[in-house]
């Protein structure tokens, strides 16, 4: 459903949510091998991310990257938005360049109701609020 870039944009909010709230920053590397993503690719996502403020950085030995407060209450919608834009959100399952209620594909009127669903989902799902459930270990970010 997200593309691959936005699927390692979310793991890795998560993952730099998780290690702002113990107090720390973390690393390119860190936080690949965290999320089991490329290096080099969410060293793009991140800059991207941080270009548009979703993400925060510091250079330096103590640097790295983490959230501000503003970006703990992001929701994940947000980073969607960010990465693969609103057509997820809003365009036809069939990926049809005009659907429509008046001219709909062939699943139009179920997809819109999964397509909403999906999308109050990820307003109400707030990047800081995965990091009790991780720490416990009761969700994951990557395969084991």
């Amino acid at each position: 459903m997200f593309s691959k870039t936005c699927e390692y944009a979310i793991r890795a909010m998560i993952f730099i949510a998780r290690k702002t709230k113990e107090g720390q920053r973390a690393g390119i590397k860190e936080i690949a091998k965290g999320i089991d993503s490329p290096e080099h690719f969410i060293a793009k996502i991140l800059q991207e991310l941080g270009r548009k403020g979703l993400v925060q950085s510091m250079k330096g030995p103590n640097g790295g990257f983490y959230l501000d407060k503003t970006s703990m209450e992001r929701s994940l919608a947000d980073v969607v938005r960010t990465i693969d834009g609103d057509k997820v959100l809003r365009g036809c399952g069939l990926g049809l360049r005009y659907c429509s209620e008046t001219h709909p594909c062939p699943i139009h009127h179920e997809f819109k109701k999964i397509r909403g669903q999906l999308m109050k989902m990820l307003e109400n799902a707030k990047v800081g609020t995965f990091t009790a459930s991780l720490e416990k270990s009761k969700v994951f970010l990557k395969r084991s």
